[in-house]
């Protein structure tokens, strides 16, 4: 058996080191966070492995959106599969600012003075819907004056949109930029829901030719399994984010590699409280995988875990 050893901290502690020793403090989420970051650098070494990695949009809606912009600005990972507030949440932030807010605020009092609030972080309206409308209109139309058949798939979409901030001052603050830049798509398999779907169907309106083509994510998604011996995934949250990647990972008989980031339960069976091990029952993650389920809350963990990829 291994000994259990202290933590040793001091002034000149990094955040890599620190993890480092997770390692050998025996037990509970220090541990398992270890044994995440070994399992994605390992992924990160196969040869020919093809790396997910997904998340609810809400975490770019704080200051974590800089370290998942780094994820993709130095190509740690191939492909992103996101919820459309991602998108919003990263354009938004480029043009107007967020701010701190508090759980416990005056929710009545917050809507008569046209704030919104995603959990501690207040959005002003002028700093969501207003200035989306404003922005994205005049993009929808560029990109749709410049494509010949009116069609896109999603990914192709975003990477539009990133080439149209090229001359934003701040572009390099975006991941959805970046993933322009990189040629990393971002798959967006519920992109009618929320603000990105409005706008989309607010241009539609005097444009019917213009036309979202969700069926071309999906046959990229296709061509990804069935095209790379191995795959992996870090994932963050549930709902169809998550899903998304082990559902088409199953046509290759499964995740290599998998971390997954919950603050979610296992008891009322849903897919965000699933364990990895759950996976593994539909063939979605395979049996002789490195993977690992690891409790605690993204914008705790993700930088712990991005700083030994970084």
């Amino acid at each position: 058996m291994k000994k259990v050893k202290d933590i040793s901290l001091s002034k000149d502690l990094t955040v890599v080191d620190l993890v480092k020793q997770f390692h050998d403090v025996g037990g509970f989420t220090a541990k398992k966070l270890a044994v995440a970051s070994d399992v994605l650098k390992k992924m990160e070494g196969e040869k020919d492995c093809f790396k997910f990695l997904s998340f609810p949009a809400c975490i770019t809606a704080t200051g974590i959106k800089s370290v998942v912009r780094d994820l993709v600005k130095e190509k740690k990972f191939d492909a992103i599969i996101t919820t459309p507030g991602t998108v919003v949440h990263d354009l938004a932030r480029l043009w107007q600012d967020y701010y701190e807010g508090s759980f416990e605020a005056d929710d009545k009092k917050l809507y008569e003075e046209g704030i919104n609030r995603l959990g501690n972080v207040f959005i002003p309206n002028s700093s969501y819907g207003e200035i989306l409308e404003k922005r994205l209109q005049p993009i929808f139309k560029k990109i749709y004056d410049s494509v010949e058949n009116k069609v896109l798939a999603p990914y192709e979409l975003v990477w539009k949109i990133g080439e149209q901030l090229e001359n934003e001052p701040n572009k390099e603050d975006s991941i959805v930029y970046w993933c322009y830049k990189n040629k990393v798509p971002m798959f967006l398999p519920g992109i009618t829901d929320g603000a990105l779907g409005f706008q989309l169907i607010m241009f539609r309106q005097d444009h019917k030719d213009f036309k979202i083509d969700v069926f071309k994510d999906e046959s990229l998604l296709e061509e990804i399994v069935f095209t790379h011996k191995n795959t992996g995934a870090l994932m963050i949250g549930g709902g169809i984010s998550k899903h998304h990647v082990i559902w088409w990972n199953q046509f290759k008989d499964g995740l290599d590699y998998a971390v997954y980031l919950t603050t979610a339960v296992e008891y009322d069976g849903s897919l965000s409280g699933a364990r990895v091990r759950e996976a593994v029952s539909w063939g979605k993650v395979k049996p002789d995988a490195k993977y690992i389920t690891v409790e605690g809350e993204a914008t705790i963990l993700l930088p712990l875990l991005a700083s030994q990829l970084l």
